[in-house]
């Protein structure tokens, strides 16, 4: 009776995390739509800045609520890593984001999605984590798959420089893999909520700084173009990641991040029914090989899996 009870548990846990990976991926799959649209009159940067500034003004009322304790008692090197995954977190969106100016929803997305295999890198460089030879095979897969993205964007691209966007979402990948591996460090001693609420809010402060730096005006949008920047703050980023950070507390690490991968293929199917994108057969062969690539490393590396943000 008590296996039945507990495999009838864990079958519900199934199911409701099913479910709720599900709204996560729906969630993040619009945030470079939502990207696009805001594009039309506001600078990335500026929609960056925006997108982590709303979140942390969320996020860190609820740390200090209920976390104070655990704020307080925060050793200095906590507090340092900490902040630099947020320096690494900003740069990610900077980057990622500026992207889609330049190249299709669909490149930038799948090119972004490689960032798990960085982190399997990542793990084995600087957490002594062990490369097998499944993870490097997969590792070679995705290359190929980005270097056809990035080798047909740049011969037949509608965008206007599609290696740069390309380029600079291939960047976005590699920085939130620093995010990642810092969070993994010091998510042992600092639970979620004031470990995101620290990240997201350095994040926000040095985004707001390069806007300032590059001279770009945070007022003076309509109101429609403000609505854009509010549900990306408030869909992609709180909503999605918050779905993902749930299911890893209940489904094991790699199976959370292998589900993360559906975020390219919903992207590119809004991005044809919303904007008209009309993915090639080049960029398809491309992000089936990357998405290829990600998924053998992944269940090759469990640890390699264990993703908070995106």
């Amino acid at each position: 009776m008590d296996t039945l009870l507990a495999v009838q548990g864990w079958n519900r846990v199934r199911v409701t995390s099913g479910i709720v990976l599900m709204i996560g991926i729906t969630a993040v799959s619009t945030a470079s739509i939502l990207i696009r649209n805001a594009q039309g009159e506001a600078p990335s940067l500026v929609i960056a800045a925006f997108r982590l500034t709303i979140a942390s003004l969320v996020v860190a009322p609820v740390a200090l609520w209920r976390h104070q304790n655990e704020l307080r008692k925060l050793q200095a090197r906590e507090w340092l890593l900490a902040t630099a995954s947020g320096v690494f977190l900003a740069l990610h969106f900077a980057s990622w984001i500026t992207s889609l100016e330049y190249t299709s929803v669909a490149s930038s997305v799948v090119l972004d999605a490689t960032s798990p295999v960085w982190v399997a890198v990542g793990s084995w460089l600087f957490l002594r984590e062990r490369l097998t030879r499944p993870v490097v095979s997969g590792l070679i897969v995705a290359f190929a798959g980005a270097l056809i993205i990035g080798l047909g964007d740049t011969i037949i691209g509608s965008r206007s420089a599609p290696l740069l966007g390309n380029s600079l979402a291939l960047v976005g990948a590699l920085t939130v893999t620093g995010y990642w591996l810092i969070g993994r460090r010091v998510r042992g001693s600092l639970s979620l909520t004031p470990y995101v609420a620290i990240a997201y809010s350095t994040a926000a402060v040095v985004l707001l700084i390069m806007v300032g730096a590059a001279h770009q005006p945070l007022a003076g949008y309509d109101t429609m173009t403000y609505t854009w920047l509010v549900l990306l703050a408030l869909v992609p980023q709180l909503i999605g990641h918050s779905s993902f950070n749930w299911a890893l507390a209940r489904l094991p690490a790699v199976f959370v991040a292998v589900a993360t991968l559906g975020e390219p293929i919903g992207a590119t199917v809004l991005a044809f029914i919303l904007l008209g994108e009309t993915p090639t057969v080049v960029r398809l062969l491309g992000a089936a090989l990357v998405l290829v690539g990600i998924a053998v490393t992944l269940r090759s590396q469990p640890n390699a899996g264990s993703i908070e943000a995106q």
